[in-house]
């Protein structure tokens, strides 16, 4: 087979977030290591380090076409093979005119499928292998091979189907469950062989980030949050945006508590790795702290993280902190989120035993090794195409 050509569509920015990119570029990485060609379509708003990571990588970016004639317009000037669409904005009929077109067409997804007509699906969320009543997934493509078994892993000919939101089958192949998860190189390499142990400290060393951008500002809340446990900590902030950082200026810390704000890092996963505590949004992020075996107190911060922070929190891979509205509330019960989170907080600050209990749950479940079977796949669909054309 002659050089496969891979393009990826997502955008990112302060306001849409990086989440879309972020697993574009872990699949990136994995398909230039199997020797594609690979171009990244779509805008990357005010994130000089994002754009950065691409250029380290020689991974062009190019505007991003929108309606389906556009895609598929972008697909032939290229001469693209394979198409991956990361978006909650595109028109959904983009996939279908895709596939179409004869190009191979890998949608995606958070539980909702939009509509799209793609080839392959994939849903990276724990729990997205488990039934939903009422819908099946198709039958499997030719030259499509299953994933090994591994908790949250399963591939779709298993499973009775996909909640796409709209009642519908899915016409492509599903693959769902955390054992598909999109996992960068930094992540990957940075993860411990074996589960990190519990170590009792009496100032626990604590990071807090939201996401690329903190899109929704919840870093200000949480670090509120924090240090209302009353508990000694050195606490380190991710912060996205100016705004953003002012406001976690304007938090004073307790007695015993330290607070440093930094901008967003290349080096995240070495904060990661050396945090007592890691407290985050229930987004992307939440596979490269399993991967990792972060010991993680996670918040809702938008609509379509519910399903999967419940799941999450359900199996002890992660403590919950409530969702964003809810901390953010005023009133009796805005007091009383507030109060709960940090009563939860204080819990796992001076429970060693605690953090480890999760991390060992959450470094079980996510091995680093998705993408390698998100791209077999790939791979596999398209010389079983290449063969039978």
């Amino acid at each position: 087979m002659s050089t496969l050509r891979v393009g990826l569509r997502c955008d990112a920015g302060p306001r849409r977030g990086v989440g879309h990119l972020v697993r574009c570029l872990a699949l990136a990485e994995e398909f230039l290591a199997r020797g594609a060609d690979v171009t990244v379509f779509g805008t990357v708003e005010r994130l000089d380090w994002a754009t950065a990571e691409l250029a380290a990588r020689g991974i062009p970016l190019l505007p991003g076409p929108d309606s389906a004639a556009e895609l598929v317009d972008a697909a032939r000037r290229h001469h693209l093979d394979v198409l991956v669409l990361d978006s909650y904005e595109l028109d959904p009929a983009g996939a279908g005119a895709l596939r179409a077109a004869g190009v191979y067409t890998l949608a995606i997804i958070d539980g909702d499928s939009r509509g799209q007509v793609a080839d392959l699906y994939l849903d990276q969320n724990f729990g997205a292998e488990l039934p939903a009543p009422g819908l099946r997934s198709a039958p499997d493509l030719p030259g499509l091979r299953s994933a090994p078994d591994l908790p949250g892993l399963r591939s779709a000919p298993d499973l009775p189907g996909l909640r796409s939101g709209l009642g519908a089958e899915l016409p492509g192949r599903l693959l769902a469950g955390s054992g598909y998860a999109l996992l960068r190189d930094t992540v990957i390499s940075a993860r411990p062989p074996v589960v990190p142990p519990a170590k009792a400290v009496s100032r626990p060393r604590v990071l807090a980030f939201f996401g690329g951008t903190d899109a929704v500002g919840a870093a200000p809340v949480l670090t509120r949050v924090l240090v209302a446990t009353g508990h000694p900590m050195d606490l380190t902030v991710i912060v996205g945006r100016p705004e953003i950082e002012a406001e976690v200026d304007d938090v004073a810390p307790g007695r015993g508590q330290t607070i440093r704000p930094v901008p967003p890092t290349t080096s995240l996963p070495a904060l990661i790795t050396e945090a007592d505590l890691v407290v985050s949004a229930a987004g992307t992020s939440t596979w490269e702290l399993c991967c990792l075996g972060a010991p993680s107190a996670l918040v809702c911060v938008v609509d379509n993280q519910r399903e999967s922070y419940a799941r999450v929190v359900r199996h002890g891979l992660a403590a919950g902190l409530g969702e964003l509205p809810e901390l953010t509330a005023d009133g009796v019960a805005g007091r009383a989120a507030r109060a709960t989170a940090a009563r939860t907080l204080h819990g796992l600050l001076s429970s060693p035993q605690r953090r480890a209990m999760l991390a060992a749950r959450a470094w079980s479940t996510v091995d680093g090794q998705g993408r390698a079977r998100v791209v077999d796949a790939v791979f596999d669909a398209v010389r079983a195409a290449t063969v039978a054309g």
